[in-house]
């Protein structure tokens, strides 16, 4: 059963993965809360690259610990508005990871750290090591290993809260030269991450839309400068998404929301 998962995975093609059902078994998730899960002392890990690294400080100093990106947003906000929740925020991006090198540190900077609500943004490394040709992921491997994680994920902490954000870019700098190329990876990629929330029962937030939507109010390059990497305002967006969506299942979140 298990070779022919993954053989079915290694070979999927933007057809099978519009299909793609993944038999997890999980608990429901409630309108308001995740199931079983604590009202005080949560704790919040954003998991992903370079978009959510953001540059974080790599020591305990609270002054940079979360970076410059989404994720400091959210939990400035976050925390800010629910001091009396003892709330904690961890940032374990990394720049330049891909779903492999999660796979290699899930233990020590997931696991460990026993999140009540943990947000994953990665896949447009995977992409660009296919685009690229260096070390390639393709998307049948990035859809095994992304399942994998969070189905280990979920046998520790049945009742964990997943965010799972889609995958984006827009057409700017060396993405817009080779725009097709990595507008089809990414496309395949972003199916996967939403089959995969399904599956999870966890939280989609739908970057690409929302990025989408805002070329209509400035060019492309004021959201995100290279194609890959948001500026600041494309961040702020990202946080305000973030907490639109996440907000729908902890709803003391709708304070936060802009």
């Amino acid at each position: 059963m298990k070779k022919s998962r993954r053989s079915f995975l290694t070979n999927m093609t933007l057809a099978g993965i519009a299909t793609l059902c993944l038999p997890v078994p999980v608990r429901a998730v409630g309108k308001d809360m995740a199931d079983g899960l604590k009202k005080e002392g949560l704790v919040f890990l954003f998991q992903g690259d370079s978009i959510t690294d953001g540059k974080r400080g790599r020591n305990q100093d609270p002054n940079h610990i979360m970076g410059h990106g989404y994720a400091f947003a959210v939990a400035g906000r976050v925390g800010a508005d629910h001091p009396e929740k003892k709330l904690t925020f961890f940032n374990r991006g990394i720049s330049g990871n891909k779903i492999t090198d999660l796979e290699n540190r899930w233990d020590t900077d997931t696991l460990a750290l026993k999140p009540d609500v943990l947000s994953i943004l990665v896949g447009v490394n995977d992409a660009a090591s296919v685009v690229e040709q260096h070390n390639p992921v393709p998307v049948g491997q990035y859809a095994e290993v992304y399942d994998k994680l969070l189905t280990r994920t979920r046998a520790q902490n049945p009742d964990i809260l997943l965010v799972l954000c889609e995958p984006f870019l827009l057409p700017v700098g060396k993405v817009k030269d080779n725009w097709q190329a990595w507008h089809t990876d990414v496309l395949e990629r972003q199916q996967v991450v939403k089959k995969l929330a399904a599956a999870h029962n966890a939280v989609f937030v739908p970057f690409q839309k929302m990025f989408n939507q805002a070329v209509s109010k400035a060019p492309a390059d004021y959201w995100i400068w290279d194609g890959v990497h948001p500026t600041v305002a494309g961040h702020e967006l990202m946080a305000r998404e973030w907490l639109q969506q996440v907000s729908r299942k902890l709803s003391f979140l709708q304070k936060s929301v802009r």
